[in-house]
């Protein structure tokens, strides 16, 4: 991007009706997020949640965002509607930059454009409205109507439009099922028409037969409101249905992005390799040999050669350094499907049951299975404890060094430092005061 289309981006008032075009497939771009962090907290307590996430979403599309529970997904949805601040990069909405300081006319457009479904459809309802005011509420702040027949014929077409009826509206979110709240909340984002959903695993508390139904829906939406889709999900099996690009996110880091089939043909990353074989098959007696890929991070040695995310061609994007690069390419460009699932044999099976039950022994002998124990909270009654008893605390700040408890011992030894400088400075006090007494 120019000089002058930067500044055009971190400047404009208001939304441009079109965004830029790819120049690699000619398609509109509607959402592009820019080497992007997210930090929570701050100085030693500061944990960077995303790390350089970068990807683009095409108008009309659903760009779906894979990855396990605390990888960062939801992060990245809650940036995009400006809830969690950027640390670093930009996240620009039809090329106009929406994250950080904007204008308030610019905020609006983006509230008014921008419409999120969360994943827990009983937290996300104000239990006090009824349906009725929970949908017109984007309405009457947004003045989206002409008058009030027009308002209560727009609520009356969407609610029947997510298969809900009428006389819904006038009852209380408590009333209705699961999958009736998550379409409520499905009605209150669609009714402000808006060009780009977020749906942060919009079905993952609901039933596996109302799934398909919420999903049917989101793609009814789709096909007849030209409606955009930041899908984010843990499960790929759901995702493969929905998608038509997928990125993979690993402890903040995105570390594969590919057209859906491209990526459940080609999985080259490890992770990716290892989402994908956990994804569970109809056939029982298959399932049951199926070896499960455990991906580790370890594999990776990035000490000297640093990792980023590179394009290998067929619009499919893998992090790593460029020794694994090159090994990514060459498994793409041989086009030999990667094959993610395996199913053991009689003898591999007994074979992976021996392994697992010596890990087991190794395990009880003394083996570590967290690098830091569950209950290293860091609890300020530690250093208040040592303060008062400094003794005993520096003796606990031994033990907890000992044992990796780090974040315990830090607190024992600062509570004992301080009360042994106090009691250090009282007798020096009454030293001095017994001094000039004698003399």
């Amino acid at each position: 991007m120019s000089k002058e289309k930067k500044a055009a981006a971190s400047t404009a008032a208001h939304l441009p009706e079109h965004g830029p075009i790819d120049p690699a497939t000619g398609k509109e771009i509607l959402l592009e997020v820019k080497h992007v962090d997210i930090t929570f907290g701050k100085g030693d307590n500061a944990v960077r949640a995303v790390k350089d996430a970068s990807f683009n979403i095409m108008k009309g599309e659903t760009f779906s965002l894979v990855g396990e529970s605390g990888s960062g997904k939801t992060t990245v949805g809650r940036a995009v509607i400006r809830v969690n601040p950027c640390a670093a990069g930009e996240i620009l909405y039809k090329g106009v930059r929406i994250s950080g300081d904007i204008p308030k006319s610019l905020d609006r457009e983006v509230i008014r454009n921008i419409q999120m479904v969360f994943q827990d459809p009983a937290a996300s309802l104000n239990e006090r409205a009824t349906v009725d005011y929970i949908i017109s509420e984007g309405l009457y702040n947004f003045n989206l109507f002409e008058n009030e027949a027009d308002r209560v014929r727009k609520v009356e077409t969407m609610i029947e439009e997510v298969g809900l009826l009428p006389e819904h509206l006038t009852r209380y979110p408590h009333e209705f099922s699961g999958g009736q709240r998550q379409r409520i909340g499905l009605a209150r984002a669609m009714v402000m028409e808006p060009e780009l959903v977020i749906a942060d695993e919009p079905i993952s508390a609901l039933d596996v037969s109302i799934r398909a139904q919420v999903l049917n829906l989101l793609k009814k939406f789709q096909a007849d409101r030209d409606v955009t889709y930041l899908f984010i999900a843990h499960d790929l099996s759901i995702v493969r249905y929905i998608s038509d690009h997928i990125g993979v996110i690993y402890k903040g880091n995105i570390v594969e992005i590919a057209p859906t089939e491209e990526l459940f043909d080609f999985p080259l990353h490890p992770y990716t390799h290892s989402l994908i074989s956990a994804i569970p098959i109809p056939d029982p007696k298959l399932e049951k040999h199926k070896a499960l890929y455990t991906y580790d991070p370890s594999i990776h040695d990035y000490s000297e050669d640093k990792p980023e995310l590179v394009n290998i061609g067929h619009d499919h994007y893998v992090y790593g350094n460029k020794k694994e690069i090159e090994e990514y390419k060459a498994i793409r460009e041989a086009g030999k499907v990667v094959r993610s699932i395996t199913i053991l044999t009689e003898e591999e099976e007994a074979e992976r049951e021996k392994q697992r039950k010596s890990e087991e022994v190794s395990l009880t002998s003394g083996e570590y299975i967290l690098d830091t124990p569950l209950h290293d909270t860091g609890n300020v009654w530690l250093a208040v404890l040592s303060f008062f008893l400094p003794i005993l605390g520096l003796i606990g700040a031994f033990i907890f060094r000992k044992h990796n408890y780090i974040r315990n011992y830090k607190q024992c030894r600062k509570g004992a430092l301080i009360g042994l400088g106090l009691i250090a400075a009282i007798v020096l006090i009454f030293g001095i005061l017994l001094i000039i007494s004698i003399l």
